[in-house]
Order: C-alpha cells, then structure tokens, then sequence
C-alpha cells in the first residue's frame, strides 16, 4: 500500500520522526481503530488518528450531540445540536482528512454485538464515560486479541492504561471491583482533551511499534497541579476475564 504525492506531502513532518518515516506512515494507512464512544475522549482521539492518517477510523457511539456537550466535545458545533454524533464526527474528521476512511456505526455497545465491533480492529480506543460498558469492551478485546486504550476522566483528574491481551493486564485486572459510577459527574472541558490525545499518541506508538506503552501500568494525571504519576498493574491471575494470560 503506498503514498500518494499528497499523502507525502500531508505526513512530512512526522514521517521525519525518528522511528516513524515512510513505512511508519503504511502501518498507519493499512490500519484499523475502533473509537468507541464520540464524546470527549473520543472526539480528540479520532481528530488526532485522522490527522495522523489511520487509513481506517471507525465511529461508534448511539447518541445525539447537546449544548451540554460542546465545552468539551469540540467536533460537535452548535449545528450539530440534535444530530447522531457519528455523523456530526464523521463529516468533520472527512473534512479534515479526506485520504481516510470514515464509518459511522450509531449503536448501542452490548454483550450481544461488542465483539463482533471490534472484530478487525487494530487496536480499540475505550472513550466511554461508565465502567460497564468499558468492561464489555475488555471482554471482547481480550477474546478477539486486540488492543484496548483506556481512559476514564472526572473533572480536572483521570486515568489511563493499554490493554495488549498476551502481554499484560487486563481492564478487569486494574479494576477488579467495578469503581462506583457517578452519573452526571463534573468535567472540565480540558480534561478530555488532555487524554484524548493521549490515547491517539498510545494508539499511534502501538501501530508503529516504537516507544513504551502503557501495558501493565496505569497513569494517574492532575491537570489542577500537573502532576503525572504513573504506577505498575500486575496481571491478576484469578482474572475472571483473562485468567491472568
């Protein structure tokens, strides 16, 4: 699979990165990643992944944008009040980046369905805002083999990990007992961006294969102070989703 003049164009820069150059560039294009969830999480993660030229970005996500979206979920304008916001994602991101290919899947993630939509997949990006769907997908990652990129935020404050099933951890490893959920919790519009491009930054290191990933640790970050820790996640070997392997 190779570059268009344009394409070369387009990915200079980064192509110029140490590790990443021309062939970087085809893992990428030949690449498939599942977003799930368009909300703040996923909106930068999918305008990063386009920008960098994932050859194939994947939508999902069942609801409409709101006006109590827009501090945060910046793909979504006030046009887009009303409309599914796979749509509303997938008209920017094709916009932004016309090279790529875009689907929208407006669907509720199940038990019934979850494998079958990341079946495919590159690697998964859990931008989900409830632990319960976010354990659907761990399932179904770790069954299917595919890597999941997790995070989760809660006003100024959030998480983050990578799930590689064979190699570390899964999400019922670091979480054994599902954290309570909060509703309608706060959020600053910030805070999402932050991990949002965190997780396309982990994503784009797990296609190209360079840098360390964070498979078997789990980053903590305080925008309020700035402070970035990061501590170990072993596998749990009485795991009921991944038996430890």
């Amino acid at each position: 699979m190779d570059l268009s003049a344009s394409e070369k164009e387009r990915y200079d820069r980064q192509m110029r990165v140490q590790g990443w150059g021309e062939e970087g560039q085809k893992k990428l294009k030949r690449s498939r990643v599942v977003v799930m969830g368009i909300g703040g999480l996923g909106c930068q993660a999918s305008l990063y992944l386009a920008a960098a030229g994932v050859g194939n970005l994947v939508l999902v996500d069942m609801e409409k944008a709101e006006l109590s979206n827009l501090n945060r979920q910046i793909i979504h304008w006030q046009k887009d009040i009303g409309r599914p916001k796979v749509l509303s994602a997938k008209e920017k991101i094709e916009e932004l980046n016309p090279e790529i290919m875009v689907e929208a899947v407006e669907t509720e993630i199940t038990d019934q369905n979850a494998e079958e939509l990341v079946s495919g997949a590159t690697v998964v990006v859990d931008a989900m805002d409830n632990f319960k769907t976010r354990f659907t997908i761990n399932e179904a990652c770790v069954k299917k083999r595919v890597p999941l990129v997790h995070a989760g935020i809660y006003g100024l404050q959030g998480q983050m990990t990578t799930i590689y099933p064979g190699r570390g951890p899964c999400l019922r490893c670091v979480f054994p007992t599902t954290p309570p959920e909060a509703g309608v919790f706060p959020v600053a519009g910030v805070t999402p961006g932050v991990f949002g491009v965190l997780q396309a930054t982990e994503v784009i290191k797990l296609i190209l294969g360079i840098g360390e990933p964070l498979i078997g640790r789990l980053l903590f970050v305080d925008i309020e102070d700035m402070t970035f820790i990061t501590s170990e996640a072993p596998r749990n070997p009485d795991c009921p989703v991944c038996k430890g392997t």
